[in-house]
């Protein structure tokens, strides 16, 4: 197997340059370029002119819809150059992984997989399902009764997507009452090469997927010649020129409205959960930066928190501000100049607890630094432009400071 090749260079570096100038090479290879957001996949498709790309799509033939999965079926069969997002990459079967092999393709994957995750399945759901219909193998997976369906009929119930992931051979279990979709890991093995386009992979849990897995990968980062770009063994992944001008363009709020989050804990989704008499202050405190401290206009404001706590955070002159704290490779946000950034970002403490079962340890400060840089990252800051920023908890604000000034 050909050892995944991970990109790890920063923010502004050129990596998908470098992608856009190999795949705009003129030979035999088959590429499928995955990312995030339908926005990158139109750029995509307008900037690869050496070749044609397809984007999978709904269609109908004979009076029958097909699907965005049917249709990445019928280009694969074709050997099309494909760009598409991670959402339906996710959805791969073994009809995909199968079609992906045959082809000789290479796959450039823009930002690291989401690669395990919690299903919403109550426990008693869980037993009621592995008692009727699920059982688990012995290599951990959770597999569907099929031969139970050819006597009852196929199942048609509320529990059809968990069906589904576990025909697909998604559903693993932990400490015996949880089931975690995961991604199957084999599908990496197939391609004639892979790209991951990153920054920090270490902080990100498709690496310490890879690890259980035993998937092999090596660092490469981006070399800039001119013009040209193109990709380059090594395992220095800090550019430090990029670094410099980050930090001479980042200014940081030191004052009053940080004192609520002091706790190391401080602004983490527990925090959220157990603190909701301190909602309101928050919400003040960014009313009072944007408003009162910075004076800003509303389009030039952006600011997160956790999803299910965004109405309770909202304010006046920034709510239609808000960004994802998931949010990236997008610059559709890269006008904004005043950032409140109200959360303390761990790895959640279930996933946490699966890796731990696999003897891997996960580094949540390294996980939350890049996942605070990324969010950072979609504003003007990218443009080279000042900005500044509100981080009321203690340890992202140092998390940040510290990355700002290593290597300096």
């Amino acid at each position: 197997m050909t050892k995944v090749k991970v990109v790890d260079s920063i923010m502004g570096s050129g990596k998908t340059s470098a992608a856009i100038q190999m795949m705009n090479k003129v030979d035999d290879n088959k590429y499928i370029y995955i990312t995030p957001y339908l926005d990158e996949i139109h750029r995509i498709k307008d900037v690869c002119n050496q070749r044609k790309f397809y984007e999978p799509k709904v269609f109908s033939k004979d009076g029958e819809t097909f699907f965005k999965l049917d249709s990445l079926h019928k280009l694969l069969t074709e050997g099309k150059d494909i760009a598409t997002t991670h959402a339906l990459f996710k959805m791969a079967t073994g009809e995909t992984r199968e079609l992906i092999y045959n082809e000789g393709y290479t796959l450039i994957l823009d930002e690291a997989l989401e690669v395990i995750q919690e299903l919403k399945v109550s426990p008693d759901d869980i037993k009621m399902l592995l008692k009727e219909w699920m059982y688990e193998t012995n290599n951990g997976l959770i597999q569907w009764d099929t031969e139970k369906e050819s006597i009852q009929g196929v199942y048609s119930g509320k529990f059809q997507p968990v069906r589904r992931y576990a025909l697909n051979n998604n559903l693993i279990m932990h400490n015996g009452v949880i089931l975690l979709w995961n991604f199957p890991p084999d599908i990496f093995r197939l391609f004639k090469e892979s790209y991951i386009l990153t920054y920090l992979f270490d902080a990100q849990l498709q690496k310490y997927y890879f690890d259980i897995h035993e998937i092999e990968y090596e660092h490469y980062t981006v070399r800039r010649v001119d013009d040209l770009y193109s990709f380059v063994k090594t395992i220095n992944t800090t550019d430090k020129t990029i670094k410099e001008s980050i930090k001479s363009n980042i200014v940081i709020y030191d004052g009053t409205l940080n004192k609520i989050g002091d706790d190391v804990y401080s602004l983490s989704k527990s925090w959220y959960t157990k603190k909701t008499h301190l909602h309101k202050q928050l919400k003040n405190n960014t009313l009072n930066y944007f408003s009162n401290i910075m004076k800003s206009k509303s389009n030039e404001n952006m600011w997160t928190t956790y999803k299910d706590y965004r109405p309770k955070i909202s304010g006046k002159g920034y709510t239609k501000g808000f960004v994802s704290i998931t949010e990236r490779s997008t610059n559709k946000y890269q006008h904004k100049k005043v950032l409140a950034y109200t959360v303390n970002r761990f790895v959640s403490p279930l996933l946490d607890s699966y890796f731990h079962t696999k003897n891997i340890k996960i580094d949540q400060d390294l996980f939350a630094l890049s996942e605070m840089v990324q969010w950072i990252w979609r504003s003007a800051i990218r443009n080279g432009e000042q900005i500044n920023l509100y981080i009321p908890s203690y340890r992202m604000r140092q998390l940040l400071i510290q990355w700002l000034d290593d290597d300096l």
